[in-house]
């Protein structure tokens, strides 16, 4: 894989008060760390004007980044079903902001996420962000949203080629 070309990924960790990025490159076998932030939405807004500002903030941020490809993590179910809604949701804009870019969407399961940085998908936040920061030394984060949208984007880096391999075969299978 050495001598691959460079990629630029943009992982996004969807939350309706705040939104982490991490962008990262990869060639296929080294990683770097190229910035991260948050996305926030003001609480005291109707909720359709805080997905706007994650959406807007979002795609300001896609733009800005050059990322060809997107890492969304998957929304998990909690006992608050009305919390659950407003993730997904949000969640939607952080699907539709790299669409809207054209950017490659690929989608994650928290434990993936956690197995693929720390090595056990039932990794404690603390462990993600120290593997984080030996993964990735230069990367500065202030916040476990970041941390947690940099790890989407390193799961992302590990996982794309399976995933495109899978999707070619499929087309093939598909064909008959």
């Amino acid at each position: 894989m050495r001598g691959q070309a460079q990629i630029r990924i943009i992982g996004i960790d969807p939350g309706l008060r705040r939104t982490g990025w991490g962008v990262i490159e990869t060639d296929g076998v080294r990683l770097s760390y190229v910035s991260s932030g948050l996305v926030t939405s003001t609480s005291d807004e109707d909720l359709a004007y805080r997905l706007r500002e994650l959406f807007e903030g979002l795609t300001s941020v896609i733009a800005a980044s050059g990322a060809r490809e997107a890492a969304v993590e998957e929304t998990f179910v909690n006992e608050n079903a009305r919390a659950t809604l407003k993730l997904g949701q949000a969640r939607g804009m952080a699907l539709l902001a790299p669409a809207m870019r054209g950017l490659a969407i690929a989608e994650y399961a928290p434990n993936l996420i956690k197995k693929a940085v720390v090595g056990t998908g039932h990794a404690e936040k603390r462990q993600v962000q120290a593997m984080i920061g030996f993964l990735l030394p230069k990367a500065r984060f202030d916040s476990a949203d970041e941390a947690d949208a940099l790890a989407i984007a390193i799961c992302h880096a590990n996982h794309r080629g399976a995933a495109s391999l899978a999707k070619r075969i499929a087309k093939v299978e598909a064909r008959g």
